[in-house]
């Protein structure tokens, strides 16, 4: 082999090892640009998944601030009927002891009037006029507490219904 020989050689393998490294080298440029768009799919992704986590966070709040409305809404209608039952159950009690009441004192009246009409025989007919006049007075006294109360009576089915309005 002569040198010219070798200079050929050495000529074609330095130009294959040109080649293969320009080959390498647009093969790490395409690597590089990969990874390069890799990373910034990456950074995209952990933004996603912050804004993810934050939109949960968020949501996790929402919910918890329902529920604490919930709750609240809860304790305040139970409440609410807890005052509308013992406003009702005073009601009832002080619409009994008014009838009790008014019995009570009907009957003392009389008992007072009838023993004064008894002592004093002289003025019987002017006792009876007032005896009458007491028992119109108080009974119609006894009428207009009763239509008060009447009035002052709530309705049950409408309460019921709003209450209902309050859980939808």
């Amino acid at each position: 082999m002569t040198n010219q020989e070798t200079i050929t050689k050495l000529n074609e393998a330095l130009n294959t090892l040109i080649k293969a490294y320009e080959e390498l080298q647009n093969e790490n440029t395409l690597l590089e640009e990969k990874i390069e768009k890799l990373e910034e799919d990456k950074k995209a992704l952990e933004g996603k998944v912050r804004d993810l986590e934050d939109t949960k966070r968020n949501l996790e709040d929402n919910v918890n601030e329902l529920n604490d409305s919930t709750e609240k809404q809860n304790n305040n209608i139970n409440s609410m009927l807890g005052k509308i039952e013992s406003l009702l159950g005073n009601k009832k009690n002080s619409t009994h002891n008014n009838k009790d009441d008014n019995k009570t004192f009907n009957d003392k009246e009389k008992n007072s009037f009838i023993k004064h009409e008894d002592n004093s025989s002289s003025k019987n007919g002017s006792l009876d006029e007032i005896l009458e006049e007491e028992l119109d007075n108080t009974s119609a006294n006894f009428k207009e507490s009763s239509n008060s109360n009447s009035e002052n009576k709530i309705d049950l089915n409408r309460m019921a219904s709003l209450l209902n309005g309050f859980n939808n």
